[in-house]
Parts: structure tokens; C-alpha cells; sequence
């Protein structure tokens, strides 16, 4: 059994931020779930552009508000909390924070390692590693 507290992750390695976000890892490949699972915090006002091309993401929203825009349709969504989106397609996006911070809690599969960045394309390159 696995017990997380985020209050323990804060300010370690698996507190990794980047512009216009803040990830806490509470699981990565390493602890052997099969999937990783993060709380996500978007700042108002942020914008990002993404491409999971190598990994299936569902976020769902437990604060804050914002958007996501599918670049493929065009289509714009509101995010809430009690919102839950699932990039099911490997889908080109852009999340935009609201008036308030988003707090997202997200599970990746593949798991990520904690290591990645986002390359040019927004994306997570594939894992390679054994561990």
C-alpha cells in the first residue's frame, strides 16, 4: 500500500514547474502503478499549448476555472470543477487558466518518469528506461 500526502511532495523532486504550470507527481513509473497521477496547478491567466502525442492524459478539475481548445476542431470547453476531460486522441490542445488557478488532478499512461520536458510540439517524449 501507498500512502501520498501532497503537503510531503511540495518543495522535492517530484514538485516539477514550468511556465504556466506547477506538477506534483504523487505516482510515476518507478512506483509501479501502471499509469502516473499528478495534481496540476494552472495559474489564471496561463496559456498552454500541448500535444501528448506518446501518452493518453484524463485531468479532472477540483478547483479554478479555465478552457481547453481541440486545435483539430477548434472547438473550446469550459473547465470547472467537477469537469473532467480525457485526451483520448493524443489531442493537439491549448488549457488557458480562468479567473482563478486551476487545481487538475491528472493520470498519465504511459506513466511519465518525472524526467520529462516539454519538447517544441507541447509533448512528453516516450520512455525508454526499464525502471
Amino acid at each position: 500500500m501507498k500512502i501520498v500526502r501532497v503537503q510531503d511532495i511540495i518543495g522535492t523532486e517530484r514538485e516539477v514547474h514550468g511556465p504556466g504550470w506547477t506538477s506534483r507527481r504523487m505516482l510515476l513509473k518507478k512506483d509501479g502503478m501502471g499509469f502516473s497521477f499528478h495534481e496540476t496547478i494552472i495559474p489564471a491567466g496561463a496559456e498552454l499549448n500541448l500535444w501528448y502525442k506518446h501518452h493518453l492524459e484524463a485531468v479532472y478539475c477540483v478547483a479554478g476555472n479555465g478552457t481547453i481548445t481541440d486545435k483539430a476542431t477548434g472547438e473550446t470547453h469550459e473547465i470547472t470543477d467537477g469537469t473532467l476531460y480525457a485526451l483520448d486522441q493524443h489531442d493537439q490542445h491549448t488549457l488557458r487558466g480562468g479567473t482563478e488557478d486551476m487545481r487538475l488532478i491528472c493520470a498519465f499512461n504511459p506513466p511519465v518518469t518525472g524526467r520529462e520536458v516539454h519538447d517544441e510540439d507541447g509533448a512528453y517524449l516516450p520512455d525508454t528506461s526499464e525502471d
